[in-house]
């Protein structure tokens, strides 16, 4: 009996030592706890780190090249992160956010990444200490509330759009950290020039400004940034379809069409079979009469210039060219509807359908030029073009592309002006007035969660601290002397980006648009706290017909398992 119960508890300590219960699979790899959130803060800060030299005027470039070989050139943080391959799922996030800013309203994307990695940077320690990240978070979320109130409230200031000079100014302060800045008048003018132009102001209450859609750039490599110019109309890389036709007329009628002009063919294969040898003449007849009727469609109501998305026949162009009417064929979707708003008139999708009121009557002059081997069409002199093209000259495509990046920041700064009429100063005074101020009021704040609120007002003063780097100045004692001001002056003392010295903003004549600070703001924070909330990172997870594939290239290596124990 005593070899019995011996042979049982055996048997039993045997069963509570065996191997571990796998859940995931062999190929996949879990980290969890805080060394999930070491690792998410390091990857930011990375991020952080990698664009931390593109913010003010003295920013620097990066050139980045892409797989196929092409290269960018830019300053611009969602253009640089754009073309950067990560592989940690926290640096994607931070990547996505940057793109966020730019699609919300087009500005502050360095601006936001260099925050959310600080706001990441000043939790760790917290973490280190045992605090848990929903303290943190709880207290991040209060900063933010008060910091967004604070600045609409104490720090931002109304602007009269309708004052050309003080809106000049504010796009000014956006491009003059671009390379753009040489040529600011240009380039502020222009993007004014273009968000006014596609404005669209109901009595109603309703208020549109689609630059994506309505203000095209059209980059054409060759001369100097100075012949860059905003057209009063539209122009497209088109050239008339027939040699004969006019490529100059002034104050055109012009009619849009969403239609073929050639005879219709089948949807699939079609097969003809003639009895008579007459029977092909007349098949090629009823085509010819068909085309005729619809170019008698269209010149019934006399138009000069025809455009079309679909195609042209030889035909149709010969009895179009009788009529000394031009025409244009296989314009783009986007293009048409530029056309449509520029120069009045409807889209029509049959010929049969054409009425008076479809004419665009509103262009004052249509005219082909030629820039190297290519022909534009200019759609110009426009009586109220609510969509326009902004034509762009340089001296390579690399330069017209950091050139169109500046220009659309420099819109996207104008509609958001437009849209909300608020300002707050520049040169990171905005960011010191409100770390100052949060700081006054984390004192009346009760227990632990008010070390991690004065750590996100202190994580504020990176921007200006950043301004300060980029041009070379003693950083610790310009900060200190800016703190000092923003506790016995006004909250309008930033850095000059240029110098490195403490200016007074609204003497200075640089302001950032509400919309955009307080979006930094919001997306910064927000994305602090969806990273400080992770605690387990599952990866590595493939398909078995992967694993398979490497194991007979000889490159997958199985995840090391404990022996059991007997």
């Amino acid at each position: 009996m005593v070899g019995l119960f011996k042979c049982t508890n055996t048997f039993v300590e045997g069963l509570k030592m065996q191997a571990p219960m796998l859940v995931l699979k062999n190929n996949s790899k879990r980290e969890s706890g805080r060394k999930v959130q070491l690792s998410n803060i390091k990857a930011a800060k990375t991020i952080s780190d990698i664009i931390r030299t593109c913010l003010g005027p003295k920013a620097m470039l990066k050139m980045l090249m892409d797989p196929m070989g092409g290269i960018v050139m830019t300053n611009d943080g969602n253009a640089i992160l754009r073309e950067i391959q990560v592989q940690h799922p926290a640096a994607k996030s931070m990547i996505e956010i940057s793109r966020t800013q730019d699609e919300e309203v087009g500005d502050g994307t360095t601006s936001v990444i260099i925050l959310a990695g600080e706001l990441l940077k000043v939790a760790e320690p917290f973490l280190v200490e045992n605090m848990h990240p929903t303290v943190i978070i709880a207290a991040y979320r209060q900063a933010l509330e008060d910091a967004v109130d604070m600045m609409r409230n104490d720090v931002a200031k109304s602007v009269d759009i309708n004052n050309r000079e003080e809106m000049i100014k504010i796009i000014k302060s956006s491009l003059g950290t671009k390379f753009m800045k040489g040529w600011n008048d240009l380039a502020c003018g222009i993007a004014l020039d273009a968000v006014k132009c596609v404005n669209i102001d109901d009595k109603g209450g309703y208020k549109e400004i689609d630059i994506k859609r309505y203000a095209k750039v059209e980059k054409v490599p060759g001369g100097s940034i100075e012949m860059s110019e905003i057209l009063d109309g539209v122009m497209f890389n088109k050239d008339v379809t027939h040699t004969g036709m006019k490529r100059r007329i002034e104050n055109p009628r012009i009619v849009m069409l969403d239609c073929n002009l050639e005879y219709k063919k089948g949807e699939s294969q079609t097969n003809m079979e003639f009895m008579q040898e007459t029977d092909f003449r007349k098949i090629l007849q009823l085509e010819e009469n068909y085309i005729k009727e619809i170019c008698d469609d269209i010149i019934a109501l006399k138009p000069d210039l025809v455009l079309t998305e679909k195609g042209v026949s030889d035909l149709a162009q010969h009895f179009l060219l009788k009529a000394g009417i031009s025409a244009i064929r296989r314009l783009r979707k986007s293009d048409m509807n530029r056309v449509a708003r520029a120069v009045g008139g409807q889209i029509v999708h049959r010929t049969e359908e054409l009425k008076e009121s479809d004419v665009g009557t509103e262009c004052g002059l249509f005219e082909i030029k030629k820039f190297g081997d290519e022909y534009f069409t200019f759609l110009t002199k426009c009586k109220n073009p609510k969509a326009c093209t902004i034509l762009l000259r340089g001296a390579s495509k690399d330069v017209l592309m950091e050139v169109e990046r500046n220009l659309q920041d420099a819109m996207n700064v104008a509609r958001n002006v437009m849209l909300d009429p608020f300002l707050v100063p520049g040169g990171g005074a905005v960011e010191a007035a409100l770390a100052h101020r949060l700081n006054e009021k984390s004192k009346a704040i009760q227990g632990v969660g008010q070390w991690p609120y004065r750590a996100l007002a202190e994580a504020l003063k990176v921007i200006p601290k950043t301004l300060m780097q980029n041009c070379g100045v003693n950083t610790i004692r310009t900060m200190t002397n800016l703190t000092a001001k923003h506790a016995t002056s006004g909250p309008t003392w930033g850095v000059d980006g240029e110098t490195g010295n403490i200016v007074d903003m609204e003497e200075f004549g640089v302001w950032d648009t509400l919309q955009v600070k307080s979006q930094v703001l919001k997306t910064a924070i927000e994305t602090a706290i969806l990273l400080l909330r992770i605690d387990d990172i599952v990866s590595g997870v493939k398909k078995q017909s992967d694993i398979d594939a490497e194991k007979m290239a000889g490159k997958f290596q199985p995840a090391p398992q404990e022996p059991a124990e007997e």
